[in-house]
């Protein structure tokens, strides 16, 4: 699949990922294609399935997969317009009901603390669809608290202890505190900044896979190209939202890169190489298969770093 062939393929599937191509890898702001994410395909699709109280599946956390809490981040991963009123009421909701006392989202455990990472995705979509800053400023306070020495963040310290940051949980408030400050927000912003600093650099020392210690890989699920990824961590999550944050280029960054040009079919494409097990609305993608997510995100790093053009 030559580079003409790759973009009319992006450009037959869903509204969404049309709307990303042209903003991302063709410069063309198409706002037409913005809008009717909301009223066709995988965004009408998301948007059907809300309840009359303003929650998706059960209520903010359950099930899983289908829950308000993660159908926001689905519905802000696929950037529909981020002035949609319904997606708006339905986190004032959970500003209104889900709060700990300790400021952050979703009290969890005996303790009744809020979960970091949880915390990290509510303020990225919270952020992108301009929830008013005064109902994030205690998000943002129960965040900053929970940095850890070594510049990152883990969901486990407030609960139950931890002595090392998460890769998981450092993306997930990486791309929460990003979104955050991308849009305008400046309650704490120095301190906000400096932790997204930290936290970059808290993944890069690891090169995005590796233990800083022995070298080896942490997990090897890291590798693995998942999409959604939900509250995982892998390698082009990482690289994304690098490219997303609009670093430069650091080499720290290579062996991560390399480990995703090896996964890159003959044809141009990256599969999705594994789903996470639990209820959906409905599967965007199948596993195994070409995806069209994953390719867009692997174009847009290597767009972003000039290592490939389209």
């Amino acid at each position: 699949m030559n580079s003409k062939n790759r973009i009319e393929w992006f450009l037959e599937g869903d509204v969404s990922i049309q709307y990303q191509v042209h903003r991302d890898l063709l410069s063309t702001e198409r706002k037409d294609l913005r809008e009717r994410i909301a009223q066709e395909g995988w965004g009408a699709q998301f948007l059907s399935k809300r309840n009359p109280n303003g929650h998706w599946g059960q209520k903010f956390y359950q099930p899983k997969w289908t829950s308000t809490h993660y159908t926001l981040f689905d519905l802000r991963n696929l950037c529909i317009a981020p002035d949609n009123e319904l997606i708006q009421e339905s986190i004032e909701i959970i500003l209104q009901n889900e709060k700990a006392n300790d400021g952050g989202i979703l009290p969890i455990g005996t303790n009744q603390v809020s979960d970091l990472c949880i915390n990290g995705m509510f303020l990225n979509y919270a952020s992108y669809f301009k929830t008013n800053e005064e109902d994030l400023k205690s998000v943002v306070d129960c965040t900053l608290t929970q940095i850890m020495p070594d510049g990152g963040f883990n969901c486990r310290l407030n609960r139950s202890g931890a002595k090392h940051s998460s890769l998981h949980t450092t993306l997930s408030v990486l791309e929460g505190l990003t979104e955050y400050e991308q849009n305008g927000y400046t309650y704490r912003l120095a301190e906000v900044q400096k932790a997204i600093a930290s936290s970059q650099e808290f993944i890069l020392l690891h090169q995005l896979y590796l233990s800083d210690r022995t070298g080896k890989i942490i997990n090897k699920d890291f590798l693995k190209l998942s999409y959604p990824r939900r509250w995982r961590y892998d390698i082009l999550s990482a690289l994304d939202y690098f490219q997303y944050a609009g670093l430069p280029w650091d080499e720290r960054m290579r062996p991560a890169l390399e480990v995703l040009l090896k996964k890159q079919n003959k044809d141009g494409t990256w599969n999705v190489q594994a789903k996470h097990t639990g209820q959906t609305h409905f599967n965007m993608e199948k596993a195994g298969k070409p995806s069209r997510w994953n390719t867009l995100r692997a174009m847009r790093v290597l767009q972003h770093f000039s290592l490939e053009t389209i």
